[in-house]
């Protein structure tokens, strides 16, 4: 069975090199020759090149740590990473399953920056907007989440003085199409979706008849979490009443978390076969998580949840930033 749409093309190095290792050495201590994380790169088309840039790419970071004996170079997880990736992949998985509940009010700012301090007006539009606001008009963004704290913090750390942080309901009766829902894009967003669930749906059958093999599915599944792992981060997550009828996203959280959970075992195996390749010791530690096992995790967590203090997410919300700044998603 091929890959759909030919994701193969799709995904950056150090984001495949990143989810291989969040999916499947995580909790582990010990470093992987960089070796045979060549030959798992090699699994998506990235040339050894590519692939050691990456890895040192990643180093050059801190999301990755490194370790030599002799000659070879090796790879593994910085302390308290795993804490932050079972706290990520979480909210991944359980994303987009309902939709919040709502008591009418939005999270308003309004803001005036002279035009000689454009690159202050550029910083705020783009935190405004990885916070999850939207604009309605130029200097006015909206949410309808309670981001008052988070909002009023950006401004003071922005040192910008005319700015208002408001919580406040819309008075209805206004002018067709002039509400704060309309500063968000629920169509474009309900196409995403949409075409996840046709691109993925078929993968189902393809499980179901045995037609996916372990090198297949460490490519499927690596790439599906690459390709859903972008929605948690650009969708708002709109209250139900603001959300069209025939919203596909819960279809397509569904078909995710399926897939994602069966795939595991053969995607593991394959982890585990190119890891021999280089290191059979090593091969036999690998080992793969599902929805049930992170749950699992995620709850005993507890004050070790994400607190935006380590590398991988200040790496995380830098690449949202520049996403955001070249107006593209963010990977």
């Amino acid at each position: 069975m091929s890959m759909p749409d030919d994701g193969r093309t799709r995904a950056e190095p150090q984001l495949l090199l990143t989810s291989l290792l969040g999916d499947y050495w995580y909790w582990r201590d010990e470093h992987i020759p960089s070796a045979a994380l060549v030959r798992l790169l090699a699994e998506f088309g990235i040339g050894r090149e590519n692939a050691r840039a990456a890895m040192r790419r990643l180093a050059a970071k801190g999301l990755l740590t490194t370790s030599r004996a002799g000659r070879t170079t090796a790879y593994g997880i910085p302390p308290r990473t795993s804490d932050v990736i079972v706290d990520r992949t979480h909210r991944m998985l359980v994303f987009g399953a309902s939709a919040p509940d709502w008591d009418g009010r939005w999270t308003v700012v309004a803001f005036s920056v002279p035009e000689q301090e454009r690159e202050i007006r550029t910083a705020l539009r783009s935190r405004l907007r990885v916070l999850g606001f939207a604009a309605l008009y130029d200097g006015l963004w909206v949410s309808p989440h309670d981001l008052a704290g988070s909002a009023h913090d950006l401004v003071a750390e922005l040192g910008i003085g005319r700015a208002t942080v408001l919580r406040a309901t819309e008075v209805p009766g206004g002018p067709h199409g002039g509400g704060p829902a309309s500063a968000f894009d629920v169509d474009g967003l309900a196409a995403e979706y949409a075409g996840f669930v046709r691109t993925y749906a078929p993968l189902r059958d393809g499980l179901a008849a045995g037609r996916i093999g372990p090198a297949e599915a460490l490519r499927i599944r690596t790439e599906l979490r690459v390709a859903w792992h972008t929605f948690p981060e650009r969708d708002p997550d709109l209250p139900a009443v603001m959300l069209p009828a025939g919203w596909a996203r819960p279809q397509a959280q569904q078909l995710f978390v399926e897939v994602y959970d069966r795939l595991g075992p053969l995607a593991e195996h394959r982890f585990r076969q190119v890891l021999a390749e280089v290191d059979p010791g090593l091969a036999g530690l690998a080992s793969h998580h599902d929805s049930a096992r992170i749950a699992r995790l995620y709850s005993e967590l507890g004050d070790r949840r994400a607190r935006g203090d380590t590398p991988f997410e200040q790496a995380v919300r830098e690449r949202r930033l520049d996403e955001v700044r070249r107006g593209r998603p963010s990977v």
